[in-house]
């Protein structure tokens, strides 16, 4: 049985979504619907990123779009010039 949760997605476009949950009780994640884990460079050692191991518990992909949201237009402000005609009479002058 899926656990199902209502969740808000930007990507590709605003949306309320239908998504699957990991399983709680899960022993191999505890919960959490995976590991991350940090990985180095081979010839430095360096960190050179983080890596995610979905658990088999549930599925990240599984969603469904329930409602589709307008995309909210930026309001765009007037650029406004704060000395007007390019000289200030407030101090220093």
């Amino acid at each position: 049985m899926p656990r199902l949760r209502i969740r808000w997605t930007t990507w590709p476009r605003p949306a309320l979504i239908l998504t699957d949950t990991p399983r709680p009780n899960c022993a191999e994640c505890r919960g959490e619907g995976g590991h991350a884990y940090d990985y180095g460079d081979s010839e430095t050692g360096e960190y050179a990123g983080t890596e995610w191991d979905p658990c088999p518990c549930w599925n990240e992909d599984r969603s469904w779009v329930l409602l589709p949201l307008p995309k909210v237009p930026r309001r765009h402000r007037p650029h406004v010039d704060p000395w007007g005609n390019g000289y200030s009479d407030e101090p220093p002058f």
